[in-house]
């Protein structure tokens, strides 16, 4: 007697199983779409910022980015691990724990109200590390006001994205996508009145481009405060009695936490570091990588909305104990995303000036023709690394969201290192190189880094990970989730 199993007969019908089914391409765009517009919206705020600032005047340009980066690369440790608590929501949320989600989120309040108090304290670093970057000294002065602005008022994206954990682990995405819609708009209505003095309002170049953008998130986090501390969200998830500093919960935060937070900070701070010996060649070429830069957050900040979408789902699948649907989910997020990235990359090689023309300035377009030379060539760097940054961004979050966040972060700072800081450093300090030349050891970094996330996954420890209390079993393995450590039956 012979049997047979139901298959799909056809592509088609393989395409149509694979949108309808649990963990498909419907599941995954309903929760992703939110997101994507989410996390485009800063893309928008930071394109329409540098545009601005390049129509303001090119040193504001020019120091922008190295600013930006310095002071972001301090508060994306506290950013990364109180938004880490997304995890405890959606794992809780999968295993049917719900009274445990209010005082995880409480414990990342509690994170970044400790991050707010220490964040000013930097401030002052601000002068020698750009006086060390050998920047022109207008440059220099302009990127030390900046980042002690935002030192200031740290607290509130990091707070803002503890609150937002509630919303993402539970996917209540469209709140996120509404106050963050909200944010950028306010965002961008005080760049236009602070960097440039209209309607009445003082005229602070890039210093009022920095207290827009922290008064729109301080905005943001008002939004989004209000809406957690519901009635409703009471009853359900215990929002308000869950108030209680939660010893054992605050440290398995920070245990799974900071090194998530650290990869965060480390990373950028990999690229931060890039940009500053760049500026080193030449303020043409650091313009001209500042512009490369925000034209690849079109297609990278989209990409991080995939990214929260597959650690929630990670989360949720592995608290219910389901680790095949939760490797459905990683590929059928990789497959979107994936399509996504090579559509902008060939937008990058075919249709350059479509991005570069917002940059040009309305008077003395002359002056930075050079500029754009030279980004137009960054172009064909940034579509050739693009799709590999998918498996980036894809399998990075899954192995966040299941809790192998050591993994990422060590993985991450050694191969910063060695391919893309190091090498760029020599070849620029010592060897003269130009650069191109930076830009070919950033690509090989994206490139490798994507390669070893997917290794990683492909070999399956993160399925027996958990990170909240209840011990789970696993196929042949029992995980002890106040530890992450595995034993074997």
């Amino acid at each position: 007697m012979t049997s047979t199993l139901s298959q799909p007969t056809s592509f088609s019908d393989a395409l149509r199983n694979r949108w309808t089914a649990p963990s498909g391409y419907r599941e995954v765009l309903q929760r992703a779409i939110p997101l994507i517009v989410s996390t485009g919206t800063f893309s928008v705020q930071h394109f329409v910022n540098r545009i601005f600032l390049a129509q303001y005047s090119q040193t504001s340009l020019a120091a922008s980015m190295p600013a930006g980066m310095s002071s972001f690369t301090l508060v994306a440790f506290f950013i990364g691990t109180a938004a880490y608590a997304t995890s405890f929501v959606a794992q809780y949320f999968g295993a049917k724990e719900y009274r445990r989600i209010g005082p995880a989120v409480w414990q990342g309040i509690y994170f970044a109200c400790l991050a707010g108090i220490l964040l000013p304290l930097v401030a002052p670093l601000g002068e020698p590390l750009f006086r060390w970057a050998g920047h022109a000294p207008e440059v220099q002065r302009q990127e030390t006001l900046y980042f002690k602005i935002v030192m200031l008022w740290g607290f509130f994206p990091i707070y803002s994205n503890a609150i937002s954990a509630f919303f993402t682990g539970l996917a209540r995405n469209w709140i996120i996508m509404v106050g963050n819609v909200m944010v950028t708009a306010l965002n961008i209505l005080l760049d236009y009145c602070l960097i440039f003095g209209h309607w009445g309002f003082p005229e602070w170049g890039i210093e009022g481009a920095a207290w827009a953008s922290n008064i729109a998130v301080a905005c943001g986090s008002l939004f989004f405060t209000l809406l957690l501390f519901r009635k409703k969200n009471e009853q359900h998830f215990a929002v308000h009695s869950g108030w209680r500093f939660d010893r054992p919960l605050f440290f398995r935060l920070l245990k799974f936490g900071i090194p998530s937070g650290a990869h965060f900070m480390l990373d950028i701070l990999g690229f931060t570091l890039f940009i500053l010996i760049v500026g080193r060649i030449g303020t043409n070429e650091l313009a001209a990588t500042d512009i490369a830069f925000q034209i690849n957050s079109i297609a990278f900040m989209p990409m991080i909305g995939f990214g929260i979408t597959v650690s929630t789902l990670v989360g949720q699948r592995l608290g219910e104990n389901n680790p095949m649907l939760a490797t459905k989910a990683v590929w059928s997020a990789f497959h979107l995303a994936f399509m996504y990235m090579a559509t902008i990359s060939l937008c990058y090689v075919v249709a350059p000036t479509l991005f570069l023309a917002p940059f040009i300035p309305a008077q003395h377009a002359e002056t930075f023709t050079p500029i754009l030379a030279i980004t137009k060539t960054l172009l064909y760097f940034v579509a050739t690394y693009c799709m590999l940054d998918t498996l980036n961004i894809i399998f990075s979050s899954a192995l966040k969201g299941a809790g192998d966040t050591r993994f990422v972060m060590c993985v991450s700072v050694t191969m910063a290192w060695t391919i893309m800081v190091i090498p760029t450093w020599i070849a620029c300090s010592y060897f003269k190189s130009g650069v191109y030349t930076a830009w070919f050891f950033l690509s090989g970094f994206v490139m490798t880094l994507g390669s070893a996330f997917l290794a990683r996954f492909l070999q399956g420890k993160w399925k027996a990970m958990r990170i909240i209390e209840m011990p789970v079993r696993c196929a042949n393995t029992a995980v002890t989730p106040a530890t992450g450590d595995e034993v074997d039956l």
